[in-house]
Parts: C-alpha cells; structure tokens; sequence
C-alpha cells in the first residue's frame, strides 16, 4: 500500500540521517518490520523491538523503560502523542499538524477532549525542542497551546526519493492500463481520504467540469482518480458520486505502492488537492516534480509549500474549484507556466537540508560537539 504521513517522514529522516552521521549512535525504537522497511542502514544505527503498539499506555511505558535503560542523551518523537515525558533525558517532538484539537473527534465526550487537550500542553511544555513543519503548524501550536517562539523551530518535509525517478515511459503507461485499465485522460487526488481532505468538493466540482467541457466537445472522456483509502468505508463519497452522475467517470483505486503512484502523478493532466487543513501538503509537492499542473487550497499551510507555483482556490467553493480545474486543463500557457515553476517549487525543499538542521538540533540539545548516544521512537 502506498503511504501517506509519518511514516514517511520517520522513514526519510532515519535515511538521511544514515548518510549524514557516522559517528553518533542511533537506537530505533519500534515494531521490527517498520525498522526493516528502512533498508540497510549502517552500524552506528541499531533496532530495537517495541513489542506493544506506541499509541498504547502500555506501548509508551515500554518505550520510556527502553530510553531509560539505554541512557540515551536525547529522544526524538517523530510525532505527536501524549506520553513522553519522564524519559530520563531531554526529547524533542514532530508537530506535524494540530488536526485532532482543531477537528473536534466525532463521538468523543467533551471530558475526553479537555484531557487530551491537557495532556498535548503537557508534553508540548516538557519537550526541550518542537519541530514544526511549516510556519503554519508553528503558528497552530503558538496560538493553542502558548508555547515560546524560540522553543519552536520550523523544519520543513521534502519530497521522498521515490518520487525523484524521471518521467513515465511507455512500460509504465502500459502498466497502468493493464494493471487498472487506466488508459483516459485523468485528474487525479490522491491522499488520505478524511473529511477535511474535501474529496466530496473535488467530486462535485469534477461533476460541474464535464458539463463545462461537454458544451465545448472536449476533453469528454476526461476521468476522475482517486487514490486513497478504501471506499468502502466512505459510503458518504459514493452517495456523492451517484447524486452528481459521474458513476462512469469517477474511479478510486484505493492504496497504490509508490513506484505506481509516481506513474499516475507522472501521466495525470491535473493534481487537485482543495484540502480544509493541511500541517505541510506533500502530495501537491509530489505531482509538481512531476511537471504535472496543481490546483490546490489558499488556506492553511499550503500557500506556504507551493508558492507562486499552483492555482489556489477557496476550498469551500465548488464553482472555483471548478473554473481552476478547467484553466489548468484548458490554458496551454498556465499549464507551461505551472510545469516550469513546479519543477523549481519541488526543488526548495530537500531532506538534505531538513535533517542536517534536525541533526544541529539533537547537537544542541545534547549540550556537546556530538551526540554519543540518540534515540528515535518508531
């Protein structure tokens, strides 16, 4: 299944670290099919097995017993989640977004909420360092939780290597019309599919473009993909397609592994990702080393990681939605505009860069020249 979030995050930092850092020792902590999907990694990096899930109270006390025993100098929470404190050195933490104290969790007690809510401000005050990823995210956490400016620095994701591959060729245009008989002009999301990802918009805004585009006979055969999570546990979505009468039009794959989602990214006419909320926004960053057009939102974070290099419109609004969708189709001179500016807009942002800051940061915190000893939580 193709990934979407931390897991890529965590991955890319472990990798990048493993070329940086030679000298200092790195435990990794966590389940050991995750630690394996890292690759090979050099010797001053060692697994070790967390056998209870980390987002469990038994799962944290076993991980605060393995920092502990291993005498780490810092621990790194790659993200969010309410137990850390009382590992016996300095941690610093991932924010990746502020989603669950923004998004109200749907059936869970006010009581619940409030203790959540108490139990984030307490890790998020006890951690020597808050990563954020964007300027957004770090403006998110300032605002709820009042946290020092100087506590918080902004770190940005980058592009994962996979996507890094050149364009299709025939062979892998050819698999995707055997493998999932895509052989039509596309756009394409893809993404988690949750609520504030506004897939239900981009349905009904595809809806309206394939009228716009019968009236002027082009384009009729154009197709919406959606890769993402399973749909049948979005009923909602499905109810969405058959109201708008796009049942022949709208295809959703489900997961894809990364090698085939760089394809679609790489033969799809238009990225469209009007999300509500986003802490960074990889995907829109994805299609644009692609060369491929994106319209995406003008809210949270994603001005901030796309630049002059999208079409941004108000996720809230169909119709521009919509009329995006149809200039970055329709306009050969944006679509030119939109590939050569994605192209440089991807290439600003690099893991490089990102964790040799990360790297500085474990540094400072271990009060030395170098870190002898690192832990970082799986």
């Amino acid at each position: 299944m193709t990934e979407f979030g931390i897991s890529t995050y965590i991955r890319n930092v472990v990798q990048t670290l493993a070329q940086l850092d030679r000298e200092s020792k790195y435990f990794l902590i966590g389940s050991p099919a995750r630690v394996a999907a890292y690759g090979s990694l050099p010797g001053n990096f060692h697994a070790v097995p967390l056998e209870a899930a980390d987002n469990t109270v038994k799962g944290c006390i076993e991980f605060r017993t393995i920092v502990r025993r291993l005498d780490c100098d810092v621990a790194h929470i790659p993200h969010l989640y309410w137990m850390p404190r009382g590992l016996g050195c300095p941690y610093v933490v991932t924010v990746h977004d502020m989603l669950e104290h923004m998004y109200a969790a749907h059936g869970e007690s006010i009581l619940r909420r409030r203790l959540h809510f108490y139990l984030t401000r307490r890790v998020l005050g006890g951690a020597a360092r808050l990563i954020a990823v964007s300027q957004f995210t770090k403006s998110e956490i300032q605002k709820l939780f009042a946290i020092p400016n100087h506590r918080i620095e902004v770190v940005y994701n980058a592009i994962d290597e996979r996507f890094l591959h050149g364009h299709a060729n025939d062979a892998d245009r050819e698999l995707i019309a055997q493998r999932y008989q895509v052989n039509h002009p596309f756009i394409l999301y893809a993404g988690a599919i949750r609520p504030h990802k506004n897939v239900v918009r981009i349905i009904e805004a595809f809806s309206a473009l394939k009228n716009e585009l019968a009236k002027e006979h082009r384009l009729e055969n154009m197709k919406l993909i959606i890769i993402g999570d399973d749909l049948s546990s979005h009923p909602r979505l499905r109810r969405t397609v058959v109201r708008s009468g796009v049942q022949n039009d709208v295809r959703f794959l489900g997961f894809v592994p990364i090698e085939v989602l760089r394809i679609f990214y790489d033969v799809a006419k238009v990225f469209v990702f009007p999300s509500l909320y986003e802490g960074f926004g990889l995907p829109p960053l994805e299609a644009m080393a692609h060369g491929t057009p994106v319209v995406t939102s003008n809210t949270s974070s994603l001005p901030e990681v796309v630049g002059n290099a999208a079409l941004m419109v108000n996720p809230e609004n169909v119709f521009e939605i919509r009329r995006a969708l149809q200039q970055a189709l329709l306009d050969t001179e944006v679509r030119e505009r939109m590939k050569k500016r994605g192209y440089e807009q991807a290439q600003r942002f690099s893991w490089t860069t990102s964790v040799a800051r990360v790297l500085e940061i474990y540094r400072e915190i271990a009060g030395q020249k170098g870190v002898s000893r690192g832990a970082a939580a799986d």
